[in-house]
């Protein structure tokens, strides 16, 4: 395995298999590696014939008075999953690199982008466009993987591509729990004892808006109503958003069928965690 920092020697080894016909398949990530990592490095080994992840905790994706700073990371904990996955190359540039003195260039993606986490983290998702695409002109991937758990992210990521006519495969890979169903996140690390306990209402408020869409409740006003509820009964909890959204367009929604988001932002404590499922698929 690889670590490669600097971008024009990651582009130089992009190239060069490119012109072998050998596949890149390509994770994306700002480290502090779990099991939801792990499953799309697994993946992605099985998609090609060489496999990059990259370890960037990008600065312009986040806010004012963001995590940033304390955004979890470890390095060699990262590097020792990356290599018992198979990965080939590392590629760990610096914020300097990324983003020399000069640098005014941003990649905006507007309608999918503004709802949701857009409408609470204004900017957010234009930093990650920004970067990602980026990464797709520095990795020069054929198929790039992404965790479903962030949404969002990932149909801002699939328009950005499609509008651009980026040559790169993105696939959406399941939501990775823990074992009570709490949704795998580096930020879970932030949470106190009693807060993870209280990170439980995420799943709980999922679980039941499911529950009452298998019973026949179509009404998104009802299952929205209904999720919040369970949230709210966790004096922990406060509530960012919980919505309903189109699958593929996230417009807003009266009716649920089988394509339909339920999407869930919460904050516990000082940490922002998020959640979400699609109705008609398996949790």
């Amino acid at each position: 395995m690889q670590i490669i920092n600097s971008i024009v020697h990651m582009q130089a080894l992009a190239i060069a298999p490119e012109r072998g016909g050998r596949r890149i398949t390509f994770v994306p990530t700002m480290g502090f590696l779990h099991e939801g990592h792990a499953s799309l490095l697994r993946e992605g080994r099985t998609r090609g014939d060489v496999l990059v992840l990259s370890i960037f905790v990008n600065p312009i994706q986040f806010g004012k008075n963001e995590d940033l700073d304390r955004y979890p990371r470890d390095m060699e904990r990262d590097c020792q999953l990356a290599d018992a996955c198979g990965v080939d190359i590392v590629f760990i540039p610096t914020v300097a690199e990324m983003y020399p003195q000069g640098f005014q260039t941003g990649v905006t993606v507007r309608d999918i982008a503004l709802p949701l986490c857009g409408a609470s983290r204004p900017g957010h998702f234009d930093g990650v466009a920004t970067v990602v695409a980026k990464l797709f002109n520095i990795v020069r991937p054929d198929v790039a993987l992404f965790g479903c758990k962030d949404y969002q992210q990932l149909a801002v990521i699939r328009t950005m591509t499609a509008d651009l006519n980026m040559p790169v495969e993105i696939v959406g890979m399941p939501i990775v729990r823990e074992a009570d169903g709490v949704a795998m996140s580096s930020r879970n690390a932030y949470l106190s004892a009693s807060e993870r306990q209280s990170a439980l209402c995420l799943i709980q408020a999922i679980k039941r808006a499911r529950g009452l869409y298998a019973a026949g409740e179509r009404s998104t006003s009802v299952l929205i109503r209904e999720a919040r509820a369970v949230i709210e009964q966790e004096t922990a909890a406060v509530v960012d958003y919980v919505e309903c959204r189109n699958g593929e367009t996230l417009h807003e929604s009266d009716l649920a069928d089988g394509g339909t988001l339920l999407a869930l932002a919460v904050k516990i404590g000082q940490t922002r965690l998020i959640d979400n499922t699609v109705f008609g698929e398996e949790l």
